[in-house]
């Protein structure tokens, strides 16, 4: 549990309190559930993504709920490297479990299919964490660069890539 709580203290930081801003694909602006339009993300849980929440009061520890069962569970981040799973949990978070798994698979050399199975834990049990989380850091960066919305995101993006690459270095105990 400890090292979840330290990579969602991370993320969570990075993430922030209740945000509206309309150029953001995860502030979804829609029909009506209860009363009032739902709009907006609050420490990073978008009302796209969980119509049915009071985004707007949500707390801190309903987020980290949130973040457990939906993303660091789902991803298995709990079986990997200290570091590692810090590359991958808050990559999930910004850019999508998928994505997330499909670039450490890459990273990896194994079959990608956006799952963690046998065959990638296997990977991660033998791999180089330093090069792993080097090389993860060159990809997510370059994800980043190749989408449509990088004019307008991206300096927070890698902003955050880098602030995420030196905690998770420091976390494994290696250099940058």
């Amino acid at each position: 549990m400890a090292q979840f709580d330290a990579c969602l203290n991370f993320t969570l930081s990075e993430e922030g309190g209740f945000g509206d801003t309309r150029s953001d694909s995860g502030n979804w602006t829609g029909g009506a559930v209860g009363s009032g339009e739902l709009r907006g993300t609050n420490w990073g849980i978008s009302a796209a993504a969980y119509p049915s929440l009071d985004i707007r009061n949500l707390t801190r520890d309903q987020a980290g709920e949130i973040y457990q069962r939906d993303y660091w569970a789902p991803m298995q981040c709990d079986t990997m490297p200290l570091g590692l799973d810090l590359m991958v949990f808050d990559e999930g978070v910004n850019a999508g479990i998928g994505e997330s798994i499909e670039l450490l698979q890459k990273q990896l050399g194994v079959d990608v299919d956006g799952v963690i199975g046998p065959i990638t834990r296997l990977a991660l049990r033998g791999c180089a964490v330093a090069d792993t989380i080097k090389g993860l850091y060159a990809r997510q960066g370059a994800h980043y660069r190749g989408l449509s919305t990088f004019p307008t995101f991206g300096r927070g993006w890698l902003g955050r890539l880098g602030r995420r690459y030196a905690l998770a270095c420091q976390m494994a105990g290696i250099a940058q």
